[in-house]
Formats: structure tokens, C-alpha cells, sequence
């Protein structure tokens, strides 16, 4: 009702509404102050959306997931060493609505200290846009509900990656992005206006040329009022089917067991994701597939695996059941050591007998771009060839196959690692040229 009631006195966005100023500095006391409102309040809502902050390497994903939710995403040891984004981070926001002012924020109260209400509770998806970690961006494309990709205002567009992202979510059939201009606060007027010229011209040839772009700094926050207001403008909550048969792609998995703990307070595996259709409750039995990796007869094979839901996590909020929308956990009664290290990223979970087939060898229908997209040169896509080594995304999974079998209406591949897909699902394609793996064209999976 909130929603409904907010939207009615919200007026479209004008171009005068989009600053491209220098932002402000403000006081660190005010800042102190509200980052307290913020955290109190923080994880009100489940999140209905997932949202994928997509774009090149260092053009400010992670920074504007810290600015929009209050987290800095990038916590994995590694990712902290090198500056960039490894794995998929996710951060979950409210959005609020200003009646007063008639803006937008992500914060209960404003500058003015004018009290909002929250209008949608969103998941924000931070996917890494180094050259070499293309198959996480992909993979987490598949549960992302819309996208906010990324261009750095100081760098000439397009960067290789943001090529490449925009045509991932292309593949995808991603129905609606929003596109941030960010760092401006790194150039002068007429080099930003510039910049949004290649812009346009990027996304001209595409089904986004009629996407926002949005002028930021994401390190100042400025114009977070426009970003949020666009956010509710364009990327509306897709309709969901409660009642279909519940379909999770698992995107992480972890141990949540920290070392030293004591055998009697040691906690289940986590899987980590987005539920696509269906709802799940604490106290359902579920299936994982493909599953569990174990050798048998001198061959590595994957087993399915059943167990239990212990509790559903979202953001920091333990919920009772879910329904298709943001990011959630999964707190089970699997064994640590099978989740742990992302043990079963990629999996499928659903209910027991219900969930789609398990491919081997897996074929499908190409379709073939016409340029490689990611390399700096202009490459031409060469045809697929017999014994040809492709890197394959479906679903939440990546994984690599040999083609075996070649003709004029379909190609067949035996797969390194197995997936969970239905008939007629989409898969990416991706080819090794140099030590890089490039995407080169998608795919529809046929029956063998």
C-alpha cells in the first residue's frame, strides 16, 4: 500500500533534476549521525528484487553498493588484497520516498531531516568486472531481475568489459537497466558531456538506447536521488508465480562455522542465491542438483543431495518462508565441508523428484555473434570447430565442454562439470583466445 500510495505523487525524472556538479563536502558529524539511522533501520523489509551493479573493472560497483546499502561487498581476503571484485556480493537496501520534497533516498530521514517510508526493499547483486572473472558476471546475470551498469566518466567508453557486460545482459533477456555516469566529480563539464555522447552511441545499436543515464559520484553520493528515483521509474518487481514449483539457482555456499568450534555448536552447510518461482519454507525437505562431487569407479561423478531447511536468512533478517524476489541464505543440515569454498555454486535447489535434469553432454542450438566481445581488438567469430574447448554459463552455473558432435542444426558437448537446466533454457558461450576467455555467442538446450 506504501508502494502504491508513494508512486502517485512521484513525478517522472527531467533533465534538470540530473546534476552534473561537483558534490559537496559534508561534515563528519552529519554523516556519523545518519549512517546510525541508517544501520537501526536498515533491514526492515524482504527484498522483492535483485538488482546487478554490472560494468569494467574499477568504475565504482563496489562503492556504489557501500553508498546505496551501507556494506562494502568486498570481503573475501583476496578481493581486499587486489582491490577487485571476486566473488558475488550482495547488499540489501530499503528504498525510501519523501512525501514532503517529493524525493528519494536510502535513508529513513533525510537531509532535512523529513522521514521517509519505505517503498521497496531491493537486493543489490556487485558482479566483478575483471577481464579474467567474466564467468562470475555471467553466472550472477541469470538472477538478476534488472541492472545498473556502470561507466566511468574519466575513461573513454566503451571499455572492453563494458562492452561485454551490456551484451551479457543482452543474452540474458534483462528487460531493463539504468545506466550510471559515474566519477564526474574527475572531470570537467564539457570532458562528462562528452563522455555521455559515447554513451549514447554505445547504447544506440542495443535494446537499452532508451535506458536513463545518470550523472554520480558514487563515492559522494551525488544525485543518489535521482539513481533511486530511477530505480522505481525503471526497473519495476517482475510478476512471480508463488504456486509454481520452487526453483532456486545457488550462487554462493559457505561454512558459517568459524575455526575452534565446538562439534555440539557447529551450525549446517549454507547455499546462497536467488529463488526464481515457487516459495520455500523452514522445515522443507529440498533437493540439490547437480549436487555432491564423489569419485566412483575412477570417474567424478555428481550425487544429489536431500536435506533439510533449518532457517532462511535475508540480508541479516531470519524470515519463516520466502517467495521469489532478492538474494537469500539457506541455513541447512548438510555437512559444512560440502558447502564450504562455494561447494555448490551453481546447483539448482527445488523439491525432492521435481527439479529439472542433470546434463552430461549437453546439446544445444548456437548462435553465433558477429565481433568477439571483451577483446580490445576487433575479432571476427570464427565457426566451432570439432574438439573445440568452450566455457558454458547456465543458470547460476559455469562449467567447460568438448564438442563431440557438429552439424548444421546443433552441437553437442561433453561437459566437465554437470548442470541442472531444463529443456530450452539459455546458455552463454564462451571461447579461449589468448589466456582470456571471450564471449562469442549463446545458445538453447535441446534434448540429446
Amino acid at each position: 500500500m506504501a508502494k502504491k500510495k508513494s508512486e502517485q505523487t512521484s513525478e517522472p525524472i527531467s533533465e534538470s533534476e540530473i546534476k552534473q556538479t561537483k558534490p559537496k563536502k559534508e561534515k563528519k558529524a552529519k554523516v556519523k549521525d545518519e549512517t546510525k539511522i541508517e544501520t537501526k533501520l536498515k533491514h526492515n523489509s524482504v527484498p522483492e528484487i535483485n538488482i546487478g551493479l554490472v560494468g569494467h573493472v574499477d568504475h565504482g560497483k563496489t562503492t556504489l553498493t557501500k553508498s546505496l546499502s551501507g556494506k562494502w561487498t568486498d570481503t573475501h581476503s583476496e578481493e581486499l588484497k587486489r582491490g577487485i571484485t571476486i566473488r558475488l556480493g550482495y547488499a540489501n537496501t530499503n528504498l525510501y520516498f519523501y512525501k514532503k520534497s517529493k524525493t528519494y533516498g536510502v535513508k529513513e530521514f533525510n537531509k532535512d531531516k523529513e522521514q521517509g517510508e519505505v517503498v521497496r526493499c531491493v537486493s543489490f547483486v556487485d558482479a566483478p568486472g575483471h577481464e579474467t572473472l567474466m564467468a562470475t558476471m555471467l553466472s550472477g546475470s541469470t538472477i538478476m531481475d534488472g541492472a545498473i551498469l556502470l561507466v566511468s566518466a574519466n575513461e573513454k567508453c566503451p571499455q572492453p568489459q563494458t562492452r561485454e557486460h551490456l551484451m551479457a545482459l543482452q543474452i540474458s533477456d534483462l528487460a531493463n537497466i539504468i545506466v550510471v555516469q559515474n566519477k564526474i566529480d574527475l572531470v570537467s563539464e564539457e570532458e562528462a558531456l562528452k563522455n555521455y555522447e559515447q554513451i549514447k552511441e554505445l547504447l544506440k545499436e542495443t535494446k537499452y538506447k532508451d535506458a536513463p543515464i545518470i550523472p554520480m559520484s558514487a563515492l559522494h553520493s551525488a544525485n543518489m536521488d535521482i539513481l533511486v528515483k530511477a530505480i522505481q521509474e525503471f526497473i519495476p518487481t517482475p510478476k512471480r508465480d508463488p504456486d509454481a514449483v520452487p526453483l532456486m539457482f545457488v550462487a554462493r555456499s559457505f561454512d558459517m562455522n568459524k575455526p575452534g568450534t565446538e562439534i555440539m555448536s557447529m551450525k549446517g552447510g549454507v547455499v546462497g542465491g536467488a529463488l526464481k518461482q515457487g516459495s520455500l519454507k523452514v522445515g522443507d525437505l529440498i533437493e540439490i542438483r547437480p549436487g555432491r562431487k564423489i569419485q566412483k569407479a575412477n570417474q567424478w561423478v555428481t550425487e544429489p543431495i536431500k536435506t533439510e531447511i533449518v532457517s532462511i536468512m535475508s540480508g541479516n533478517t531470519p524470515i519463516t518462508n520466502v517467495s521469489p524476489g532478492g538474494s537469500i541464505a539457506l541455513l541447512t543440515k548438510l555437512d559444512p565441508a560440502v558447502t564450504a569454498s562455494d561447494g555448490l555454486s551453481g546447483s539448482v535447489v527445488g523439491i525432492p523428484g521435481k527439479l529439472p535434469p542433470v546434463w552430461y553432454d549437453l546439446r544445444f542450438k548456437a548462435t553465433l555473434l558477429e565481433r568477439v566481445v571483451g577483446a580490445k581488438d576487433d575479432l571476427v567469430v570464427k565457426p566451432l570447430a570439432e574438439n573445440e574447448v568452450l566455457m558454458i554459463n547456465v543458470n547460476s552455473a559455469a562449467t567447460v565442454g568438448v564438442i563431440n558432435d557438429l552439424s548444421k542444426k546443433s552441437v553437442k558437448v561433453k561437459l566437465k562439470l554437470p548442470v541442472c537446466a531444463d529443456i530450452g533454457s539459455k546458455i552463454t558461450l564462451s571461447r579461449q583466445l589468448g589466456n582470456r576467455w571471450r564471449l562469442i555467442g549463446y545458445g538453447v538446450i535441446e534434448a540429446n
